[in-house]
């Protein structure tokens, strides 16, 4: 069922969906809340990838232990709680305004994007903590290492580039719709 929108002429009226959007008010609110939440993710996909680094490449033990320790104790849950407010927030922007969930390419490749992720964090990555934590502990402890953490290196270069790749389609909205509107073509 569609509507006609207010203030034009019959004529020249376009259809409009009949599901509620979003006031401009509160999805400018919900907008921010999902930039803030992927610009958090980011940050800590950016910090993972430092301790990484430093936990991989240091020639200092101390700094090394700390570095896992601190991936093991920290970064997985904040990830994860902020990788599911920009799903969240982006499923209510989907449904509350003209770009809908699955109508547009660029949008429905970004929901996909976030929730592989979302997936991968919840998953693969913070079941593993754990035992990075226990490496850097041993480490600090014994200057033993207990394990290779090289696998840690793949998780904020694939959600850093992933989240880039959410960000472009973001501001060049390329592509178009999934499938044209009913009512038009040949």
């Amino acid at each position: 069922m569609t509507t006609m929108t207010p203030g034009r002429p019959v004529g020249s009226a376009r259809p409009v969906p009949a599901r509620p959007l979003l006031r401009p008010g509160r999805r400018k609110a919900v907008l921010v809340a999902h930039v803030v939440a992927a610009g958090a993710w980011i940050g800590i996909d950016v910090m993972m990838a430092v301790l990484v680094g430093v936990g991989l490449g240091s020639d200092d033990l101390a700094s090394r232990a700390a570095a896992f320790q601190a991936i093991g104790r920290f970064l997985a849950v904040p990830m994860l709680v902020v990788a599911i407010a920009c799903l969240a927030t982006g499923l209510v922007l989907g449904w509350g305004t003209r770009w809908g969930l699955l109508r547009f390419w660029w949008v429905t490749i970004k929901l996909v994007i976030n929730a592989v992720l979302v997936a991968l964090v919840g998953v693969a990555l913070l079941p593993g903590m754990g035992e990075v934590r226990e490496h850097g502990e041993s480490l600090a402890a014994t200057g033993a290492a207990t394990g290779d953490m090289s696998f840690l290196v793949f998780p904020p270069a694939v959600s850093l580039l992933a989240l880039l790749v959410a960000t472009v389609l973001s501001v060049f909205k390329p592509w178009g719709r999934v499938r044209p509107p009913a009512g038009r073509g040949a």
